[in-house]
């Protein structure tokens, strides 16, 4: 704290845009992950003038700059596990345009993803790459770790979304990456570069992204199996036969059985389900992609198979996978559910693998693993339940996240789908990435020499992430 000029930040962005009280700086330490560390100050620009004020004097004084967006990261990106600013982009959320002729519109990386789903509905557009977090999730945020959500079968990921921005650099300086233009066929692909770099190589604070019509037909389905090899296969045979799904959805039994002891939805309990979905501009192009899945489904002995387009049939069909995160903290009162090992990428034959894995690792290390995701996209979920306060429960949950990573690596499999690596995740991204970190570390220092932005995440945060930070739980040793 003694390295801050807090009079000096002040100055720049005024007396209400700084916060360096120990209770303010104490819930800035966190955000959804395990880990917490506390800043030395936080600040909040209004405007990119502010930001590059602020990177001119933290690049000068070699103080760490963490970017934060809604703090729904569930891999410890925004932490600042050595310290330094914490710069709240949440005060630069105004929408600059939507450009319906050219497909485009321009946004500050404050702006929540809701919201602008809200303001492009007027227009029939709407940004599809929306997590799961979309009601606090930031524009900043989603492209910092290149998140996506249920849609990200048909419509991608945000990397796809993102035309082009406006970066401050380490150094202050601020460059235009990318275009207005869907294509862009010359040069490094820059603005691609930074989708996904959690914030340890420029702060954004402008961009253009791409929207697409909202569909006039969805229709939306279940099927049940008695086995996650059948599910799985079906999700092989589904992405295989050329449908075009613009949802597809996997829940296994401990997923299922949390979703019903919390809202009481009386889903059977069987080993895993699938939900999957269609849309569209003409009804008989959507009719026929819910038929070819629905046909496939039956084929592996998927049960109790129903769709509809009715909105509050669809509702019901989706609750149980949209209110899944928070449910699983109800599956049992003595264990809590921690986001460690949770967004993993399989290729579309190894999902029902990747699930049957999972459960295997879970009962071998005596905790509890669940398995679900946008399977369409390979991405798997989990979420590890144990009991927080036993230090041989985080002893286990270690052990099992890395045996379940070794097996991703084994079936050429992705460290992470769209939750990005932060702290939680660095040691899989590692060894993963073993051949090209040097590469990667190469692109660090050009762009950020000083190592100010976000440093201890990515390929630079330690392998064991148990003691990385501190744990945001009270863990007993005895």
């Amino acid at each position: 704290m003694e390295k801050i000029d807090v009079p000096k930040l002040r100055e720049i962005v005024g007396e209400n845009n700084i916060k360096a009280d120990l209770s303010d700086l104490y819930i800035y330490g966190s955000d959804s992950s395990v880990h917490h560390a506390m800043p030395w100050v936080v600040v909040r620009p209004d405007n990119t003038l502010h930001v590059q004020q602020i990177m001119e004097y933290a690049n000068q004084e070699v103080i760490p700059v963490i970017a934060r967006g809604g703090g729904s990261g569930m891999c410890g990106q925004a932490v600042p596990s050595q310290g330094g600013i914490i710069m709240d982009m949440k005060g630069m959320n105004r929408i600059l345009e939507i450009n319906l002729p050219d497909v485009y519109c321009r946004v500050e990386p404050g702006v929540v993803d809701d919201d602008l789903n809200l303001a492009l509905k007027s227009y029939g557009v709407f940004y599809p790459p929306t997590p799961a977090s979309s009601r606090i999730a930031t524009i900043g945020g989603e492209i910092a770790n290149n998140a996506s959500g249920v849609r990200s079968v048909k419509y991608g990921a945000t990397r796809d979304a993102v035309l082009g921005m406006k970066v401050v650099l380490p150094n202050g300086e601020l460059v235009s990456l990318g275009a207005y233009t869907r294509v862009e066929a010359s040069g490094y692909q820059l603005h691609k570069l930074m989708v996904g770099s959690e914030g340890t190589l420029g702060i954004v604070v402008e961009a253009t992204l791409s929207f697409v019509p909202i569909p006039e037909f969805r229709c939306m389905g279940v099927a049940n199996f008695d086995s996650l090899q059948d599910a799985g296969e079906a999700i092989g045979a589904i992405m295989s036969s050329g449908s075009n799904p613009s949802m597809l959805e996997l829940v296994d039994s401990v997923a299922i059985k949390a979703v019903n002891k919390t809202m009481d939805l009386g889903l059977k309990e069987v080993a895993a389900a699938l939900i999957f979905e269609a849309d569209g501009m003409v009804k008989e192009a959507v009719d026929y992609e819910i038929n070819k899945m629905r046909q496939i489904c039956e084929k592996q002995n998927g049960q109790d198979i129903y769709a509809s387009y009715d909105p509050q049939e669809r509702a019901k069909i989706f609750m149980g996978r949209k209110k899944l995160f928070p449910a699983l903290s109800k599956y049992d009162e003595n264990l809590a559910s921690t986001s460690l090992a949770d967004d993993m990428a399989v290729p579309y034959s190894k999902m029902a693998e990747m699930a049957g894995k999972i459960h295997e690792i879970a009962a071998k290390n005596d905790i509890i693993m669940t398995a679900y995701g946008h399977c369409g996209s390979g991405c798997m979920h989990t979420k590890i339940l144990m009991d927080t306060k036993r230090e041989d429960q985080w002893k286990s949950a270690k052990k099992a996240i890395t045996e379940v990573y070794e097996y991703v690596r084994s079936v050429h499999g992705t460290t992470s789908a769209e939750h990005g690596i932060g702290i939680s995740k660095a040691e899989s991204f590692k060894v993963e990435k073993s051949d090209s970190i040097n590469l990667l570390t190469s692109i660090k220092k050009t762009l950020d020499p000083n190592n100010i932005l976000n440093p201890g995440k990515l390929m630079q945060a330690p392998d064991d992430w148990v003691t990385a930070t501190d744990l945001r739980y009270s863990v007993n040793s005895k």
